[in-house]
């Protein structure tokens, strides 16, 4: 039985409204406790955190760090290697890669930047067992996985045919059979066309075979994910990503869900229900910086991000993480492979492409984000865009679609130019003209304070995926992970943004589970990570209509059907959530 005493630290917990009150925290057997007795007090471990920042543990809600895809990369880059190594300890493994780490090397990197939860953005189902090997593998973070479902040959032949049931029983089954949390849908409709070298440019443009539109997947999606009452609203990746104008399909796009109640955010048991009153989303839009490209062509190029913030400021159920740009190496990966070709067309880069089978598809190919080069120095400020002039921070995540925007490892940098206008000019000053010129950023004086940053980086992307029932706060019943950082509320000056960057980037500790696992970048302890995953209810009956039909197609697949679930053995630490449907959907069965 282990205590840990966290004594006068200044406190920003944003989901209990404590915003810099110097309190004491209080963990027992891993989680937040009220208080401790005596006994427990006289033998507790105790921090003592005057004059510095207290946060929950870091949650970062997409991430590309596990699956087929990040293993390609890591494969096809040998020279990423070479540029950053972590040495091997008596408690840690070595590690190697910049944009694309070694498992062991993202968990301590992670875990080294104070962040504790991190969740896989893009899982295909025949790559499931592959991506739980590899976050299995990960240290200290616990983890889950989106689920890939956008260019689904089942989920489109019933989408087609109108049957939401059926759909949401074959997603109920897949997210079980292969320990997936939440749905996501890439370039809906597109990547199945990718299979013949072709796309879709539209919402309301027929794909190949299936005749099925991207607005006809992206609601149909949307309606299973509340119909099963899943924790997360669907997680979208729009069409045309990184096309020249692409912010206003992007717009559309958000729409479709606009109507769709929310029903399951009523419901969940680990809902916060305080905050959950106030906005009940039923979109998560994905690395919204690359959606948000405005222009004709890229001779014309400009930020399109204003169209987007407008409608997220005027609309309710829409939350975004923004994809940012920290310049330097990127490796693009994506679940979308008509955009990754594109990007090879445009940049003549080695290139690897995958069609996985009856479910989607990816594409990886390295990059380099220039300060000299026009078109990084608008999505540069694009990203920053995004953040500061959406009104609400609650609508906002921070992240870089690592290793797409660029590396997780650079989140003390973003975090730093959102805090600080000194720094971003100064970013502005050592890059092409036109970061200031073709976007808007040059016109916001808003410094983010540490509140916020702590809305971005912990609070909302644990309520937006849902489990803030354990993370992203530090009331009681929350996991004992604690981020401080050697920064004295009373006396931080953004001016001075280099000092910032550092203690961002390197915290004084990080609690781990109520246990000191890493101090001012040096891991000291690596604890195995849980497994979050979903098990949505099915109705029994229907679910047997659905196997028949999928194991008659699954003559398709080059696996046989008793392969294709990940077995249990596959998790160290499961930590299922059984998931009832609303009483909207029970009503409709009956």
């Amino acid at each position: 039985m282990s205590s840990l005493i966290i004594k006068n630290g200044c406190l920003f917990d944003p989901l209990n409204g404590i915003d810099g009150e110097v309190k004491d925290i209080f963990i027992r057997d891993g989680r937040v406790v009220t208080d401790l007795s005596g006994t427990q007090r006289r033998g507790a471990q105790v921090i003592d955190a005057a004059k510095k920042t207290v946060m929950p543990g870091g949650v970062d809600s997409h991430s590309h760090v596990a699956g087929a895809k990040v293993n390609a990369g890591r494969l096809m880059r040998p020279e990423d290697h070479i540029r950053t190594v972590r040495a091997r300890t008596a408690i840690t493994h070595g590690g190697s890669g910049y944009t694309i780490p070694s498992v062991y090397k993202q968990g301590y990197d992670y875990a080294g930047m104070g962040y504790t939860t991190v969740f896989e953005a893009a899982m295909p189902p025949l790559e499931a067992r592959h991506t739980h090997e590899e976050m299995g593998a990960t240290p200290v973070l616990d983890m889950g996985a989106y689920m890939v479902l956008g260019n689904n040959w089942f989920v489109m032949r019933y989408l087609k045919d109108g049957d939401i049931d059926r759909t949401a029983a074959y997603i109920a089954w897949m997210m079980r059979t292969h320990k997936a949390y939440g749905i996501k849908c890439v370039n809906p409709a597109g990547v199945e066309n990718w299979g013949w070298a072709k796309n879709v440019n539209s919402l309301d443009e027929p794909n190949i075979h299936f005749d099925i539109t991207p607005r006809e997947v992206i609601r149909g999606l949307a309606e299973a994910n509340e119909l099963l009452g899943l924790p997360m609203s669907l997680h979208l990746h729009t069409n045309n990503l990184g096309h020249p104008g692409n912010w206003e399909i992007t717009r559309e796009s958000l729409k479709i869900t606009a109507g769709l109640a929310p029903s399951s955010r009523a419901q969940v048991p680990w809902a916060e229900t305080r905050l959950d009153s106030r906005r009940q989303q039923t979109v998560y839009l994905a690395h919204a910086q690359f959606c948000s490209f405005g222009g004709t062509s890229w001779r014309d190029f400009q930020s399109g991000a204003q169209g987007v913030i407008d409608y997220v400021n005027s609309a309710e159920h829409v939350v975004i993480d923004n994809g940012a740009v920290p310049f330097g190496p990127a490796t693009a990966m994506t679940g979308d492979g008509p955009a990754i070709h594109d990007l090879y067309m445009l940049s003549g880069q080695k290139w690897s492409n995958t069609d996985v089978e009856l479910e989607c598809g990816s594409g990886v190919i390295p990059f380099v984000y220039a300060k000299s080069s026009p078109i990084s120095s608008i999505q540069w400020a694009m990203g920053l865009e995004l953040l500061l002039r959406i009104k609400d921070p609650w609508k906002t995540i921070m992240t870089t679609d690592h290793p797409n925007g660029g590396v997780f490892t650079e989140y003390p940098q973003v975090m730093t130019w959102l805090m600080s206008r000194k720094a971003r000019d100064q970013t502005a000053s050592e890059c092409h003209k036109w970061a200031y010129d073709r976007s808007s950023l040059g016109e916001v004086d808003r410094e983010m304070d540490l509140f916020e940053m702590a809305v971005l980086t912990r609070a909302n992307p644990a309520r937006t995926i849902g489990i803030s029932f354990r993370k992203g706060h530090l009331g009681a019943g929350a996991d004992g992970d604690v981020t401080i950082y050697d920064i004295d509320p009373s006396t931080l000056d953004p001016a001075h943004h280099q000092n910032l960057a550092s203690a961002l980037a390197r915290p004084y500790c990080t609690i781990k589970d109520g246990a000191v696992i890493a101090r001012r970048g040096e891991v000291l302890a690596v604890p195995e990570g849980r497994r979050f995953y979903c098990q949505p209810f099915s109705d029994q009956e229907e679910e047997k209509e659905m196997l028949s039909d999928l194991k008659e197609w699954f003559k398709y697949y080059t696996v046989g059907f008793a392969n294709y679930p990940v077995p249990d053995k596959y998790l160290k630490r499961p930590a299922p959530i059984a998931v009832n449907r609303p009483l909207e959907a029970l009503a409709r069965r009956r």
